[in-house]
């Protein structure tokens, strides 16, 4: 299985991403996480991107598509399913993505829309800053993704819609429920798969 996760920041990539990963035991591909650690690292790579982070900027695309391109040559060296999180949140990204993906033979079987609204998002993100201390958890640097989130990010979805691979989760509810619904949904899109 092969999964893009496209959410608002908050609503639960990371968490069940992993959830997904561990069940159909492939790869979690999580840019964010990749980033991070070149930062708190101090490579070269996490030096170009400390000031976007730090701001709620969008990391520059030829940095986030290498990463996604090293994460997905990985995942195929690896059996060739993946969950990508992360990447696109621009259409020019989704659009460059799909392009690597062809090239490498690893398109996604489905792009997984985890919805939810703004005033949770923000509450769940200043709860997170709180337990992880997260520099780039600050109220206006969410405030200021979730703005960049509705700009660019949201058009990306109607173009999975046209691929017909879009699935969309209500994030709104406890994790066990949303994780329940995503793996049933995924287990079904496998089968069709599958079959052909």
């Amino acid at each position: 299985m092969r999964v893009l996760m496209v959410a608002p920041p908050g609503a639960g990539k990371g968490t069940q991403g992993a959830v997904i990963a561990e069940h159909f035991r492939v790869p979690h591909v999580a840019i964010g996480d990749l980033l991070r650690r070149n930062v708190a690292e101090g490579t070269e790579l996490g030096r170009q991107v400390r000031a976007a982070l730090d701001r709620g900027d969008l990391v520059p695309d030829r940095i986030v598509l290498e990463l996604m391109r090293q994460g997905l040559l990985a995942a195929k060296a690896a059996g060739g399913g993946y969950v990508l999180d992360g990447i696109p949140r621009t259409m020019a990204q989704a659009l460059a993505a799909y392009r690597i993906a062809r090239e490498i033979s690893m398109t996604a079987d489905v792009a997984l829309h985890l919805r939810a609204d703004d005033d949770e998002l923000v509450h769940r993100l200043l709860k997170r800053a709180e337990i992880e201390h997260r520099a780039d958890d600050t109220e206006s640097v969410i405030r200021q993704r979730l703005k960049l989130y509705r700009e660019v990010t949201q058009p990306v979805l109607t173009f999975y819609a046209r691929r017909r691979i879009l699935l969309t989760v209500d994030a709104m509810r406890p994790v066990e429920a949303v994780s329940r619904d995503i793996i049933a949904a995924l287990d079904r899109r496998a089968a069709d798969i599958l079959r052909g």
